[in-house]
């Protein structure tokens, strides 16, 4: 039988007071998303303002004497209603000044000639295109419809025979308009699979050459294997005449629609700048465009002169100041985190940082968190989307995260280093004669890395290289004449 019951129970249970979660959430900001926190924080928040900016009440101190002097004798009150932490002047220690940062340059100083402007979409390229072919309204209607549910490579995502349900459209009409739409520019939109997609394109280019098409509509996997000689035997050719169909279908495009789709420009600002000053490596902190914050001043000394106001405008003024503090501590605590972890990393990829990624150490989050007393989560906010601008380029800090292999004498090898060693192997292999697998393990453990056959073929993947037989094809069909 099923009864309900109360009981009580004692339990230990993680809860994060919102000081703290807020200092988690600043600490995973890049310095763009953390600048509009700033100034929402600025903006909701009358206790902080900017440091230089003139306050209100800098002309004030006689209106907060009156203040004092009708507080009912309140004055000389120890303020027992007050946080003596968040009120005492000695917030300020929160504030570590001793991390190196990079000053706001000029904002004005930029160039005309350095704005570009939006290009269109690629569905706004196809509906400009359907409006001056489409005049009957209901084609144009249908065109739209098609058009809406063509995806970013430029395929169409639902069957005719779904749209000329929905649109209560003869099929005969769909497919009619669909055709037309697959001779727009990009050639090729509209289509339902990839041999559609590139015998439009020859149909909308004019290009008469029937291997080519027949190598389209029926050889595809053949081609996909670089199965060349059995594609040249089937197709009755020489591999020299089949390389010309070849090079012809090279230059069809397999997604059409990229070419006009809107750029996703991802602009990339560093948070931790490194550069070598005396023989020494430094580390600043990037702080372009953020405001340095700072207690108002007149709300600092309403609430230090201890007025008794109501209890609505008390209770306000401490809640306010109390999370501005926060705030401002937060925002430190953030930066001195992010600072911590950028000269650790820096101090372990020295080598890196003076002779390249053949001198890259492993590095992990645990490793790094235990050094630094972090939890290895706290570590992993704080590398999130951030960016290190070196000498030798612009790296995500998770870049210098990675795994180890181990040398035959017990050292760590960087993976990074080894996927280098594997990219330069192949491109310096005999084309004739590529590496396998098992030739490139075999290099490699007389480097002194012990290294996996699968382990090799997965960083092999990684880099995009094909297998050996793969290549070796793809080179003998571009050695014949």
């Amino acid at each position: 039988m099923i009864k309900q019951k109360l009981n009580q129970k004692q339990a230990q249970k993680l809860i994060l007071a919102p000081a703290l979660q807020q200092a988690i959430k600043l600490l995973q900001l890049t310095n763009l998303e953390l600048q509009q926190v700033v100034y929402d924080e600025l903006a909701e928040n009358p206790m902080l303002e900017i440091e230089g900016e003139s306050a209100e009440a800098v002309a004030s101190n006689a209106n907060l004497e009156e203040l004092k002097a009708g507080a009912d004798g309140q004055g000389d009150n120890n303020g027992q209603d007050y946080d003596d932490v968040i009120f005492s002047a000695g917030f300020e220690d929160y504030l570590d000044e001793s991390i190196p940062i990079l000053h706001e340059t000029d904002q004005n100083d930029y160039q005309l000639e350095n704005q570009i402007s939006a290009s269109p979409s690629l569905w706004d390229h196809l509906n400009w295109q359907a409006g001056l072919t489409f005049y009957e309204r209901s084609e144009l209607k249908t065109a739209e419809y098609i058009i809406g549910n063509i995806n970013e490579d430029g395929y169409l995502t639902v069957s005719p025979e779904e749209i000329a349900i929905r649109l209560e459209e003869d099929l005969v009409v769909i497919e009619e308009v669909r055709s037309k739409i697959k001779m727009f520019d990009p050639p090729g939109c509209g289509s339902l699979t990839l041999k559609e997609a590139l015998l439009a394109q020859m149909d909308s280019l004019n290009l008469k050459d029937d291997v080519a098409r027949k190598i389209i509509n029926g050889y595809l996997p053949l081609l996909e294997k670089a199965a060349h000689q059995e594609l040249a035997s089937k197709l009755n050719i020489s591999l020299s005449e089949l390389r010309l169909h070849l090079d012809l279908i090279k230059n069809l495009d397999p997604a059409p629609g990229r070419k006009y789709s809107e750029d996703k420009t991802i602009y990339v600002v560093p948070d931790i700048y490194v550069v070598k000053e005396h023989g020494k490596w430094k580390i600043y902190l990037n702080e372009e465009g953020l405001p340095k914050l700072r207690l108002n001043h007149y709300y600092r000394q309403l609430a230090q002169a201890e007025v008794q106001t109501d209890q609505e405008t008390t209770r306000f003024i401490k809640d306010r100041m109390k999370r501005a503090l926060w705030f401002i501590k937060s925002v430190n605590q953030r930066n001195r985190t992010i600072y911590r972890v950028a000269e650790y990393i820096v101090k372990k990829q020295k080598d890196f940082l003076e002779y390249g990624l053949e001198a890259l150490k492993p590095m992990t989050l645990i490793e790094i968190g235990r050094e630094l007393g972090l939890h290895e989560s706290t570590v992993g906010r704080v590398v999130a989307n951030k960016y290190m601008m070196t000498p030798l380029g612009l790296f995500p800090l998770k870049f210098f995260f990675h795994k180890s292999l181990s040398g035959l004498y017990g050292e760590e090898i960087s993976s990074l280093k080894i996927k280098d060693r594997i990219r330069k192997l192949v491109q310096n292999e005999d084309k004739t004669h590529p590496l396998s697998d098992e030739e490139i393990v075999d290099i490699l453990t007389r480097e002194n890395v012990q290294i996996a056959r699968r382990t090799v073929a997965k960083y092999r993947g990684q880099l995009g290289i094909p297998p050996a037989n793969i290549r070796k094809k793809k080179f003998l069909l571009e050695e014949v004449e």
